[in-house]
């Protein structure tokens, strides 16, 4: 299969890295001129949970270099997701599927601005702490599960067959019918750690450990999954706290990404993580006063980027 990996960072490379070495063609492209050119130097690097591998992958800043694909998977930041679906159009034909893979809300609206929603599939990710050691080389602890959906919902073929494709290049991959139930369980956890971390700058196992940054962290939680609940999704879990302590214990030495754009002085997902819980407490009559803080807080400390 012909893949493109539009936005290529230290999640997208890890996709790129497996998928090539399962045998399908795949195109990494991104704006980081410098990882592009390693990459066609010197092969991709991926290491980690999955092993420690250097494969050919064909990398470009322009997406029009590409041509048609089989599939695009949109692995940008939240922000970039507008930019990412018009250079997907270039690669995109009627037979194409499109996949997006963000962290938080509203990526899918974004995209849908550009493609067809009958051509996207929205994916949620997890359990994997990717990040970048150098331009060509990126790394992950962990290697939960990848959760595919149809935009539209509802269980197709093709989506078996994106689902499969996933499988071959070692993933751990299952389709579902109702994709925006794991986007906002995927946000919870988000919540719980990514502006806490950024915050304070500890790792996942650190917050857990902390006496006070984890009440902050359990309460981000405890408000994202109250206003999920009050919206009418149907969540896989009832215990929050049980819930996200399973999950941060998977990938305790995990620096979630938010934290590392800091580090780097990069703008981060704020609006689309902990910021977008008020907006979405609104709706429904409620409030976030924690998630809030912890986003003004963010914003601020951005504003001197």
């Amino acid at each position: 299969m012909k893949i493109a990996i539009v936005g290529c960072g230290a999640m997208g490379s890890i996709y790129a890295g497996l998928m090539a070495d399962a045998g399908n063609e795949v195109w990494a492209v991104d704006t980081w001129k410098e990882h592009v050119d390693t990459i066609n130097r010197d092969g991709l690097r991926v290491e980690g949970k999955s092993g420690d591998r250097t494969v050919r992958v064909q990398a470009t800043t322009n997406g029009n270099d590409v041509g048609l694909c089989d599939l695009v998977i949109v692995a940008t930041k939240a922000s970039g997701v507008a930019a990412a679906a018009k250079t997907a159009l270039s690669m995109t034909g009627p037979d194409t599927m499109i996949l997006t893979i963000q962290n938080g809300l509203g990526a899918a609206d974004r995209i849908a601005e550009a493609i067809p929603t009958s051509q996207v599939m929205l994916g949620v990710v997890g359990g994997f702490g990717a990040s970048m050691k150098a331009p060509g080389h990126a790394h992950h602890n962990g290697m939960e599960l990848v959760r595919l959906g149809e935009m539209d919902g509802g269980e197709t073929d093709r989506l078996a067959k994106v689902v499969k494709v996933w499988e071959d290049s070692g993933f751990a991959a299952k389709g579902y019918p109702d994709i925006h139930q794991m986007i906002w369980e995927k946000l919870i956890c988000n919540c719980t750690f990514s502006g806490p971390c950024c915050i304070t700058g500890l790792t996942v196992g650190e917050i857990l450990d902390s006496a006070d940054a984890w009440p902050i962290a359990r309460a981000c939680a405890a408000e994202a999954d109250t206003v999920a609940r009050t919206k009418g999704i149907k969540l896989g879990f009832d215990d929050v706290e049980s819930y996200i302590r399973t999950f941060g214990a998977k990938i305790r030495g995990a620096k979630p990404s938010m934290l590392q754009d800091h580090e780097a002085r990069r703008a981060s997902e704020i609006d689309a993580i902990n910021g977008a819980i008020p907006v979405e407490a609104a709706k429904v009559g409620l409030s976030a006063p924690t998630n809030a803080t912890v986003a003004g807080l963010i914003r601020a400390r951005e504003s001197g980027f």
